[in-house]
């Protein structure tokens, strides 16, 4: 018996399906990750841990990072070098050292948190349950933030073939509560961590050499890469790391 007005089952599924459209961000779940704080903080979310004294920021230094990370302007047009490239802001151990981490700068209207994570350096992270452990730095180095250009933070001592890798938490720090969302997203230097599923667009963190004074440059972005709201501009939060020996 025919059924007049009614399509058949299989078109209706097939509409179904070819009218769905891909994800192109994903959710990234750190549900097996334990969080830490490498000491205590003020309300503000500044470490009672800072190193003395601080390290001097210099003009040219922030001069430099204004006109390199433009500030609402996408970087895929200014300087798509720094995207394109494969390497990672993660940090390579290849002798025992000490490692610090330098605030340079912020330009963001959220609160963001700033962690770490260590691997074997052989076998780095393929997904969020390869992270055993996240430890804070900065609280909060965002928007409100006490901190200044400058302020520097000891993370640990850190054994040769071990890798640092970086997470920036977005607006993780909590203004009324005065605490840390561990759930807050997380944007990770591996870019493989990031919920970007366009492999273009997973980058959030960026290496940048300022030879005058022989650093290196981390830059973030803070928003997802597919949200129309994403700016690009990679200067949401400034860091550098020191390692001596």
């Amino acid at each position: 018996m025919k059924m007049k007005g009614l399509l058949p089952l299989f078109v209706i599924v097939f509409i179904a399906v070819a009218c769905k459209k891909e994800a192109v961000t994903k959710p990234v779940s750190f549900t097996s990750t334990t969080y830490q704080s490498l000491g205590s903080y003020d309300t503000s979310g500044t470490p009672n841990y800072l190193v003395t004294p601080a390290d001097v920021v210099s003009a040219d230094m922030k001069a430099y990072i204004a006109t390199t990370l433009i500030e609402k302007t996408d970087l895929r047009k200014t300087h798509p070098e720094l995207l394109t490239t494969k390497a990672i802001a993660d940090i390579a151990m290849t002798q025992t050292s000490d490692v610090a981490i330098t605030y340079v700068s912020q330009v963001t209207s959220v609160s963001n948190a700033l962690g770490f994570y260590t691997y074997p350096t052989t076998t780095p992270p393929v997904s969020a349950q390869d992270i055993e452990k996240i430890t804070y730095v900065f609280p909060n180095m965002g928007s409100g933030t006490k901190l200044k250009a400058g302020d520097k933070v000891k993370i640990g001592r850190f054994d040769a073939g071990t890798s640092i890798g970086f997470v920036l938490l977005k607006d993780a720090w909590n203004t009324t509560t005065k605490t840390i969302d561990n759930n807050a997203v997380h944007f990770c230097s591996n870019d493989v961590l990031n919920p970007e599923v366009d492999p273009n667009l997973k980058k959030h963190a960026v290496l940048i050499d300022y030879t005058p004074e022989n650093k290196v440059l981390i830059g973030f972005e803070n928003t997802d890469r597919t949200d129309a709201k994403c700016d690009h501009d990679f200067n949401d939060v400034v860091i550098y790391a020191t390692v001596t020996p």
